[in-house]
């Protein structure tokens, strides 16, 4: 029995889609942002307009529905710039959005899950 590892189509272009989005909107000021501590709500944005707050989130509350691999590769190309960008994202859909989307009731899913794939970025505190 073999497993094929390949990619679909659709996972090398979202590979490529987020690989151009880190190397032009975050690498780009990352330095500086870095020595100042500061927090990128504009590329934030961003990343909520492209789906990537909302890759885990099932396609009835707005969100692409991806597996985990799909979100595993945006994951890794935007660590492979700035990896507190891709632990922000990373939390958003992981340790906030499935607990939610699979513990949550449905007033909550439906409140919540379409406003955290657009524009809420979660925090955690530890």
């Amino acid at each position: 029995m073999s497993i094929d590892f390949s990619l679909t189509e659709d996972q090398k272009a979202l590979r490529e889609q987020v690989r151009r989005f880190a190397e032009e909107r975050i690498r780009p000021g990352l330095e500086q942002r870095e020595r100042d501590h500061e927090f990128p709500g504009d590329v934030m944005a961003e990343m909520g307009e492209l789906g990537l707050l909302g890759m885990m989130i099932p396609e009835q509350y707005g969100g692409a529905g991806a597996d985990v691999l799909t979100y595993a590769i945006a994951v890794e190309e935007l660590a492979r710039v700035c990896p507190s960008v891709a632990v922000t994202m990373s939390v958003t859909n992981s340790v906030c959005a499935w607990p939610i989307q699979t513990f949550g009731g449905d007033a909550v899913k439906d409140r919540v899950l379409p406003v955290l794939r657009d524009d809420l970025v979660f925090a955690l505190g530890l």
